[in-house]
């Protein structure tokens, strides 16, 4: 089993101690500490207090290693996407209500900055597809690959050969040309906390 403590009470914007604090009855951030990285027990009473701190299910807290989960890959801020330093589970929407289509692995762009239609909080749930695949994402917002371990992200509305051309989300901005990206990962679901 594979604890998801710290990816969750990240995705939430909680410290250790907030969480550490929010916890009944309360506990200290190296206990939190400890039971994040697996030098404490998580016991199924540590699961329902964590989890309640959370506000989650207990089950979220932990998931199986057999069952491939969905990445959050990189973050878009006011300077466009970038890549974070270590991919990390993202938490999986309650209900999907069939939105996402079946293919390729899940990816998710964290919003950070407001950009065209997203608001800061945004969760953007992409679907991998193979570059050769790009005819079925045309005017759909994409995550594509570059050189060096960037991202270009935005509307794609051109491919031509192993060129694929990008329309930035924000006014003004001038289209983005990748040459032969690895993947394309194509928005398939806005999770957006009301």
């Amino acid at each position: 089993m594979i604890n998801r403590i710290r990816d969750i009470r990240r995705d939430k914007g909680m410290t250790l101690a907030d969480l550490a604090e929010a916890c009944n009855p309360p506990t200290t951030a190296q206990t939190i500490g400890r039971l994040e990285t697996g030098m404490r027990n998580l016991s199924l009473k540590w699961m329902d207090r964590i989890a309640a701190a959370l506000g989650v299910d207990p089950e979220m807290l932990v998931r199986s290693e057999a069952n491939e989960q969905a990445q959050v890959v990189a973050t878009l801020g006011a300077d466009g996407p970038e890549a974070i330093a270590k991919p990390r589970d993202a938490l999986l929407p309650t209900e999907l209500g069939g939105a996402i289509e079946s293919g390729g692995p899940l990816l998710v762009l964290t919003v950070e900055a407001a950009t065209g239609p997203y608001v800061p909080g945004d969760q953007l749930w992409l679907r991998q597809i193979a570059p050769e695949d790009a005819a079925r994402a045309i005017n759909r917002d994409v995550l594509v690959p570059r050189k060096g371990g960037r991202f270009a992200f935005g509307r794609l509305i051109d491919r031509q050969g192993k060129l694929v051309g990008l329309l930035p989300p924000g006014t003004g901005q001038k289209q983005q040309v990748v040459d032969d990206p690895a993947w394309i990962g194509v928005a398939e679901m806005l999770v957006r906390s009301l």
